[in-house]
């Protein structure tokens, strides 16, 4: 939170893995964040951003993107900008989907991976996906806005067995 109170500012979302062994299909995983509109927090997204697509605003960008992971610290990094987010939007849900290609994948079978949300230098989340190893996506974060207009943020680490059309889609819903 700032100084004055005003809730989240600038925000990046990091993320690592490893490269796959030699001779298997490269390991790719994505950054996917789902904007919610302020009357209806849990219902569909107002749109979809990952690594082929932006917010309508310009407020949610993907800056940094990986196909093969490299094994190189923080290889995909997306960064959202709660301080310019239309006041129509009251809720942002932001995961990590692994793509099936070559076969399932999970968590688990990825060495190093690991997410990070900061604020500037500020850490907010800092996870390895151990909790949902048995996962094929995962929802990491979810940041929603108070009625003051303030942007605050909550982990938000909750497994998914989806490739990553079906995890957009449901990622956002209600917990069961």
């Amino acid at each position: 939170m700032h100084a004055d109170g005003a809730g989240l500012g600038k925000v990046q979302v990091r993320l690592k893995w490893d490269p796959s062994p030699y001779g298997e299909p490269a390991r790719h995983l994505d950054i996917v964040a789902a904007t919610y509109a302020a009357g209806d927090p849990y219902g569909r997204p107002e749109y979809v951003v990952h690594t082929e697509s932006r917010s309508p605003d310009g407020t949610i960008n993907m800056t940094r993107h990986s196909e093969t992971g490299l094994g190189l610290g923080y290889v995909e990094v997306m960064e959202l900008e709660f301080e310019r987010l239309s006041s129509a939007y009251g809720r942002v849900v932001v995961g990590v989907a692994i793509h099936q290609d070559g076969g399932p994948r999970t968590f688990g079978d990825l060495s190093h991976a690991g997410v990070l949300v900061v604020e500037g230098y500020r850490q907010l989340l800092a996870d390895d996906f151990t909790g949902v190893a048995d996962a094929t996506a995962a929802t990491v974060a979810e940041f929603t806005r108070d009625p003051s207009g303030a942007w605050h943020h909550a982990e938000l680490i909750r497994g998914f067995d989806s490739n990553p059309a079906g995890f957009m889609a449901e990622m956002g819903g209600v917990r069961r």
